[in-house]
């Protein structure tokens, strides 16, 4: 089957956007499991999830990496076949709720993966960064902050490809290998609501006694 770096059908989009095989594939972007393995780990029905396993090497986002027998079956173990990227021709016709989906997927994601890495000092590193800027632009100043985003990802890939080749020349890679998240995120933000004006009471000025 030939693998997919991009996904330009509108309809895979939205198959994609069920929660559950999100996880799926997070997971097997990371490591091989089986369904039963990975049903353990995101504490999902075993039926559910080999029913989405299935549907994802149909598609061919993951592929079957190996076989073992076990307890006299034999049990299928999977990969994610790679990175991929949404076209933005698919984008453009999926349905609002089916982005709200992928969009919400993410973000939790996103959060899980920041605060694991927060409790074991994933932010420790004198390279590690951090950072977030609030900027006003333009439409057109908007358009090539979103294209300087996407050649920061291309480039990201290119930098994980060249890592695994350096890593593939190593006796023991498993001790040279850095697992490192990156994400690049560009949304127009919530426009900001005027601080509220706090009203001083006057106190009532007592009128002066006239005097005669």
């Amino acid at each position: 089957m030939k693998q997919i770096t991009e996904i330009n059908d509108p309809r895979l989009v939205k198959g994609l956007a069920h929660p559950l095989r999100v996880h799926i594939l997070r997971v097997l972007q990371s490591r091989v499991a089986s369904p039963s393995e990975i049903a353990e780990e995101i504490d999902a029905p075993l039926g559910n999830v080999s029913y989405h396993v299935r549907f994802l090497a149909r598609v061919g986002l993951i592929e079957l990496a190996s076989t073992k027998p076990r307890r006299g079956a034999v049990e299928h173990y999977y990969r994610a076949v790679g990175r991929v990227r949404i076209t933005d021709e698919a984008w453009a016709q999926v349905p609002q709720v089916v982005k709200n989906s992928l969009v919400s997927s993410t973000l939790d994601e996103v959060g899980r993966q920041i605060g694991a890495a927060a409790s074991v000092g994933g932010f420790d590193r004198q390279d590690a960064n951090v950072s977030r800027r609030c900027i006003v632009v333009d439409e057109q100043g908007f358009s090539e902050l979103a294209e300087a985003a996407q050649q920061l990802l291309d480039r990201a890939y290119e930098i994980e490809v060249d890592s695994a080749k350096r890593l593939a020349g190593t006796a023991d890679h498993a001790e040279f290998e850095v697992n490192a998240e990156l994400a690049v995120m560009l949304f127009e933000a919530a426009s900001l609501q005027e601080p509220p004006v706090l009203v001083r009471k006057r106190r009532r000025r007592r009128p002066t006694p006239v005097r005669d």
